[in-house]
């Protein structure tokens, strides 16, 4: 079974997804939806149906102080809108701070195109969000 990360945002989502096994995360696609829920959730869909997928790991956007921002309350949100229509599929949520200024560091590192970092930043952020659940995964087993 499979774990699928979101990094989840207003105009575009980042997919991550493990391997058969859940040793490797690798970057999936970046959903453009636009705002639009009904979108994503199809493409969503198809890309469970398509790989088996047992787990959903959203990041929650949480301030860097601790508290709750604005787009926590939309993802939050959006989460509901999972679990109603994947009922039968866990969905986990975890801490994504500074998620995004590694996918950022990382592209800079990789000396990514400017033009380019738009479309893939969001993965990157979704494959960092990924890797942080299953390392809590592992952890816990030890």
């Amino acid at each position: 079974m499979r774990k699928l990360g979101i990094d989840y945002g207003e105009a575009r989502v980042g997919i991550a997804i493990t391997d058969e096994l859940g040793i490797t995360v690798q970057g999936l696609e970046t959903i453009h939806h636009n705002n639009n829920d009904k979108i994503l959730l199809q493409r969503l869909e198809e890309i469970l149906k398509k790989y088996d997928v047992d787990t959903i790991v959203i990041g929650i956007p949480i301030n860097m102080n601790g508290t709750k921002s604005e787009r926590v309350e939309i993802t939050e949100k959006f989460i509901h809108k999972l679990k109603c229509k994947f009922n039968n599929i866990k969905i986990e949520e975890i801490d994504e701070r500074l998620t995004t200024v590694a996918a950022h560091k990382t592209m800079n590192f990789l000396d990514v195109n400017k033009r380019k970092k738009k479309n893939i930043v969001d993965t990157i952020s979704a494959v960092y969000i990924l890797e942080t659940y299953m390392n809590k995964i592992r952890n816990n087993k030890l």
